[in-house]
């Protein structure tokens, strides 16, 4: 890698869109991968973006439906309920040498995507950020920071040392950390609570956390107990000061989604967490009744696994839903 990067970025939606922008203000070359009614509009207009911790600006990028040429990095930043789809438009003979740092929640995608692409190459990332595509091209990104994580004990470390110090030169705080187990954990013991009760009750975060404190500690301590299963980090009384220092307003990408009638990440975070709970023998009986009840509600949101998993715990059947993988 050079000073001026190659970047691609698999869907240019709140947080691919963010990143996007920010790499190509700061002079690097970026590779939009989207739909064509998409890719048309970056083209034409470039990517928006409105925000108070970066200013409002445009900035210019590529926009294809495939990726055509080898690329320093590919970040993978679409949701879980669209990966498959979205990655037939990254052909591993495309990507070659290149990195693909994927951007997603949950803590499975990274064996799923060594086994597609050279497994030395893949080096997963965790952001935090409240952003959010407006409109297509038109990103707001609303929260104060914006910090990135960057892992991968198989990756090259000097590559990654190159594309974090890219990413805080043109903005969020970026860091390479040595430990993707815990990176990974990190951010799912936080994310799991949050997203599953403000979902489940349909309440941004400060109703949650005044008006369901006992079921949110129960929940975040039961995620903390998984995490250090699986060797992650478990800090329970950490968490939830992190909650408690949020603004009230604050709303999950889940909840979002449900209010929207888009499928959820059901089984990339409550279906996860469940699976490594049954795997490590911890008992989580209120991530699997949440988790049941959101299934219930949302079926798009469970595949075969997270059903399995919930009944295991629960005892009780959800019935077959889809597939959460789900077209763009």
């Amino acid at each position: 890698m050079g000073n001026e990067l190659t970047v691609a970025v698999l869907g240019p939606g709140g947080v691919g869109g963010l990143l996007a922008a920010l790499l190509s203000r700061a002079g690097h070359r970026v590779i939009c991968l989207s739909g064509e009614e998409t890719a048309e509009v970056l083209r034409a207009d470039g990517v928006r973006v409105r925000s108070a911790r970066f200013g409002d600006f445009t900035a210019g990028v590529e926009a294809d439906t495939r990726l055509r040429e080898p690329v320093d990095a590919c970040l993978v930043t679409v949701k879980h309920t669209a990966l498959d789809t979205a990655l037939a438009r990254v052909p591993a003979k495309a990507l070659a040498d290149g990195l693909l740092v994927p951007f997603l929640n949950g803590v499975e995608h990274p064996a799923a995507l060594r086994a597609r692409y050279r497994p030395g190459r893949v080096a997963p990332a965790v952001i935090r950020v409240e952003s959010t595509r407006v409109a297509p091209g038109v990103i707001e990104h609303a929260s104060p920071f914006a910090e990135v994580d960057l892992a991968g004990a198989q990756a090259p470390r000097a590559r990654l040392e190159t594309l974090a110090a890219a990413i805080a030169a043109a903005g969020p705080a970026t860091r390479v950390q040595d430990d993707e187990t815990a990176a990974l954990w990190a951010k799912m013991s936080f994310l799991a609570p949050f997203a599953l009760l403000t979902t489940r009750y349909g309440l941004p975060l400060g109703d949650v956390r005044t008006l369901h404190r006992e079921e949110l500690t129960a929940l975040v301590e039961e995620t903390a107990a998984i995490s250090r299963a699986c060797g992650g980090p478990a800090d329970p009384a950490q968490a939830l000061a992190r909650y408690d220092a949020f603004p009230p307003a604050t709303k999950s990408s889940m909840q979002r989604d449900a209010e929207a009638g888009r499928p959820l990440e059901l089984d990339a975070i409550g279906g996860a967490l469940l699976r490594a709970a049954e795997r490590h023998g911890v008992a989580a009986p209120v991530a699997a009744r949440v988790v049941g009840e959101l299934a219930k509600e949302h079926p798009l949101g469970v595949n075969h696994e997270t059903e399995l998993a919930t009944q295991n715990r629960t005892g009780v059947s959800l019935g077959r839903g889809c597939d959460l993988r789900l077209s763009e």
